[in-house]
């Protein structure tokens, strides 16, 4: 083994204990784990060296939102290809699945794009459920959103969605 090799199996060991310690901080240590006290600050239900359930936090809404919209739009998008895939299913009907398909597909690109948008201007956490015409904002925050705010949600989803009817609600 040369040097260079040397160098190089030493630069990739720091590199695992780097990630190594990036994910005990993120999932939480090691200790914290193997005691049973399994809470990531996303887990819905967590479980204390006593087995009684800690409340579910405010956070916990917008991540478990996301997750259940994520897990319906998968499986819708599964079951319109299936569908799609399936013989016995005519062509009109196969076009018009692949519509859907399409629809929802851009539906669920447009959230995510909206989401991200409205975290840049600032808003701590938001939720994006966009139906046909319509598209439904929740915005974390403590107070009242403001009318600028407001306008500023509505030119982001106009911008991205190019839809016109939004309905917003603030959620602490």
């Amino acid at each position: 083994m040369n040097k260079k090799q040397a160098g190089i199996i030493l630069a990739l060991l720091a590199l695992i204990v780097c990630a190594g310690v990036l994910a005990a901080k993120v999932n939480g240590n090691v200790e914290e784990l193997a005691m049973g006290n399994v809470d990531s600050g996303k887990n819905t239900l967590s479980l204390s060296k006593d087995k009684k359930p800690k409340e579910v936090s405010e956070s916990d809404f917008f991540y478990e939102s996301r997750t259940t919209r994520d897990q319906r739009t998968s499986e819708t998008i599964q079951t319109l290809k299936t569908l799609m895939s399936n013989s016995n299913v005519s062509k009109e009907e196969v076009d018009n699945l692949t519509k859907k398909h399409a629809d929802l597909a851009l539906s669920q690109d447009n959230e995510n794009r909206i989401e991200i948008a409205l975290k840049a201007k600032g808003f701590e956490d938001v939720l994006c459920l966009i139906e046909s015409d319509k598209a439904r904002i929740i915005v974390k925050t403590k107070e009242e959103l403001t009318d600028k705010q407001r306008k500023q949600i509505q030119e982001v989803v106009m911008s991205v969605a190019k839809i016109k009817n939004v309905e917003i609600e603030a959620k602490q």
